[in-house]
């Protein structure tokens, strides 16, 4: 596998996970997700978790598992947001590393090819899904585009470099 194809996410969403719908998730025959936690769900900063993302959760539970999957290594934060929103969880994954990825998988029992990997992140959440042969999604981080652009320069080199790999970080048109 190519560097720019291990990084390319399958689809990217152009928005924060609120927006990946229940009929998206069907569309791509998706039966499970796994979620990272730290920007994608919640603020880096913040342990509280928004009526608006317990409301999504609710709805995509009716067509998917989901897991919360974590390089966060606070067992009490990540754990707070997992027992809000009533979902299993696995904290200090260490992505881009497979493991706890497996782990969540086989807790679901579904083929990899039927669990997503839904993150904001290009070198450890779409990296460590890919690696797996699992559908990756890209999201936005739910935080304010400024405050990324100034606090996460990490963020903003990997999408330079992986443009630079020839990874297409386009929105995907067909939602």
């Amino acid at each position: 596998m190519t560097k720019s194809k291990i990084l390319q996410p399958d689809l990217i969403l152009g928005a924060t996970i609120l927006h990946l719908s229940p009929d998206i998730i069907c569309q791509y025959d998706l039966k499970g997700l796994i979620l990272d936690v730290d920007e994608t769900l919640v603020p880096l900063r913040e342990s509280l978790v928004s009526d608006e993302l317990k409301q999504w959760v609710d709805q995509v539970r009716k067509v998917a598992s989901i897991w919360l999957v974590s390089n966060n290594i606070s067992e009490s934060r990540i754990g707070r947001i997992g027992q809000t929103l009533n979902v299993p969880y696995i904290f200090g994954a260490g992505k881009p590393s497979r493991r706890k990825l497996r782990q969540a998988i086989q807790a679901m029992d579904l083929p990899v090819s039927q669990v997503g990997m839904v993150g904001d992140r290009l070198f450890t959440d779409v990296l460590a899904g890919n690696r797996l042969g699992m559908f990756t999604i890209l999201v936005e981080p739910m935080v304010d585009a400024e405050i990324a652009a100034r606090y996460y320069p990490v963020r903003n080199f990997e999408v330079w470099l992986s443009e630079k790999l020839g990874v297409s970080l386009r929105v995907n048109s067909e939602q």
